[in-house]
């Protein structure tokens, strides 16, 4: 545990990337495999259920500081964070403990959930005086599942691979799907040995930056290959050995959810592996992403809603050829082999000779220009095909790990955006647990602010502090972690796409809103209205 925590404050203490890099390359060349196990597990966003309740924990921090309950209160609303509000609180500690990290965790820890409620006090305070500040800090926040730290997976993959002199898409490949925090697992990390990969198991999924300049400035136009950017769920399909599985990026199997792919798939040769996007298609054409949210949501899926909702895999990349790992073929090259795949006969001059294997397994299309002046116009297009832009990817390239820039470019259409008031806050989340950064915003509907869109990015450290202080300075009521705040701010806010949304208070739902500015010209009474929004549906804003 010594170790960890001390892992924990370096990475929490710095914001250089590099520097992350080398203080976990340094711990994991010299931890046990069985904590490493466990560092690899927490670092990559992997938590336990929580252990105790939260409302015990504070009851016995309580009990073992001596505090009074306004007291507490008190520290907990300066500090923002619940595990750090207790180590900052504790006495200091009575002994020092070295016992190892996987020991805390499995042997001490994870058997708290079982304990009875005297048990579970009596424990926390034996740990409590094992350890240091940051030590329990770390515990803490094992405890109550609200382990984070400011780095990427892919920051860890590359600790790994530093110490491990393994190729860092091997150790990506072995980090997607489902592990256990064991010894073993974290031996085999090291293994030089890369064609260990399960059955089961996806490759790491590579991602787009969004277009940072014009264009133009990327070269020719023929050095690149255009299609759609579509709005659904990016996916894995993996067929091997008779079977099929089909995960999402964010690493989460959803094979049952979708019957009508798992049929398609068993059309596909073993030995391959399809990269591409879910969308709720029908008549030729996707459906609001809200419909298919259901799908996912739903625990079973009746034959109505497989009726109402059909699905499609819309495929731009092949992986996987023949059980070959074909990612380093140029993009070109692999589009190629994925059309005579899923689109038999579409390379050949005779049009009669072009069928496709199955209507549930679609290629995306190219675009075909001469440049990027016709792109843009194609461009212009998007929302009228319900898609948010397009996708650019070098013709030449090879299949990346993770985001990373120069290769492929995501080349959205502008945004929509509305003028909103601030009318909700909570609290954020690591190092702004002690500040309101999470806010709702509102828009006029018969003379009064309905909630439409909630949204924590886009405002600078110094306005976060100011919207912060306006917050403390006006709050009308608490209920739990939200404050509502009296309505005065307005905020520029940018979202992607818009639906009609029956779950919603105002019956709308936006996509991926954000702060885009702080309109400290505009009085709340000028800011938008749920017409407004509306308008935008009508006038081809779902997305």
């Amino acid at each position: 545990m010594k170790h960890f925590a001390r892992l924990f404050v370096a990475l929490d203490e710095t914001t250089k990337t590099s520097q992350k890099v080398k203080v976990m390359s340094e711990y994991f060349s010299t931890c046990s495999a069985a904590d490493g196990a466990w560092t690899v597990y927490l670092l990559t966003g992997r938590k336990l259920r929580q252990l105790v309740p939260s409302t015990r924990l504070q009851e016995c921090v309580k009990e073992k500081a001596g505090l009074s309950d306004w007291l507490f209160a008190e520290s907990y609303d300066a500090v923002g964070d619940l595990a750090e509000t207790i180590a900052l609180l504790l006495p200091p500690p009575r002994s020092n403990s070295d016992v190892p990290l996987r020991e805390w965790v499995e042997e001490r820890l994870m058997p708290l959930r079982t304990k009875s409620e005297a048990e579970q006090k009596a424990l926390l305070v034996t740990y409590w005086d094992e350890l240091s500040t940051s030590e329990r800090l770390v515990m803490n926040k094992i405890i109550t599942g609200s382990f984070r730290i400011g780095v990427s997976q892919l920051l860890v993959i590359k600790g790994l691979s530093n110490a491990s002199g393994v190729d860092e898409a091997a150790i990506a490949h072995r980090l997607m799907g489902d592990w256990s925090p064991t010894e073993e697992f974290f031996t085999s990390l090291f293994s030089e040995d890369t064609q260990d990969a399960d059955v089961s198991r996806p490759y790491p999924f590579y991602l787009a930056y969004p277009l940072e300049q014009e264009p133009e400035a990327l070269g020719e136009v023929g050095d690149w290959l255009a299609e759609w950017k579509w709005d659904g769920i990016r996916s894995q399909l993996i067929r091997r050995q008779g079977k099929t599985f089909i995960w999402s990026r964010g690493e989460e199997l959803i094979t049952e959810r979708f019957p009508e792919l798992l049929e398609a798939s068993q059309q596909l040769p073993d030995g391959t592996v399809i990269d591409g996007e879910i969308l709720a298609w029908a008549e030729g054409e996707v459906l609001p992403f809200n419909l298919l949210q259901k799908r996912i949501t739903r625990k079973s899926l009746s034959k109505k809603l497989l009726q109402e909702i059909p699905v499609a895999l819309m495929a731009y990349d092949i992986l996987e050829h023949d059980g070959i790992d074909i990612r380093d073929s140029p993009m070109a090259e692999r589009r190629k082999t994925l059309v005579r795949l899923l689109s038999p006969g579409a390379l050949d001059a005779a049009p009669s000779c072009r069928g496709q294997l199955n209507p549930a397994l679609r290629v995306s299309p190219n675009l075909i220009v001469s440049s990027w002046e016709e792109l843009a116009v194609s461009r212009s297009t998007s929302r009228d095909l319900k898609v948010e832009g397009l996708m650019l990817k070098r013709a030449d390239s090879a299949y990346g790990v993770g985001r990373r820039k120069g290769d492929w470019w995501k080349w959205k259409v502008n945004p929509f955006s509305i003028d909103a008031v601030l009318i909700y806050a909570q609290r954020g989340h690591g190092k702004r647990a002690s500040l309101y950064t999470d806010y709702t915003f509102g828009v006029w509907h018969e003379g009064r602010l309905v909630p439409v869109a909630k949204a924590y990015s886009g405002l600078d450290d110094a306005e976060i502090r100011q919207v912060d202080a306006f917050i403390r300075q006006n709050t009308l009521e608490k209920f739990g972690p939200v404050r509502t705040v009296k309505p005065e701010l307005v905020f520029e806010i940018a979202f992607e796409g818009i639906q009609h949304s029956p779950r919603h208070k105002s019956g709308i739902a936006v996509r991926f809103p954000r702060i885009a500015r702080w309109r400290t010209d505009k009085p709340m009474e000028e800011a938008d209205s749920l017409q407004t929004l509306s308008a935008l549906i009508d006038g081809g804003g779902a997305a």
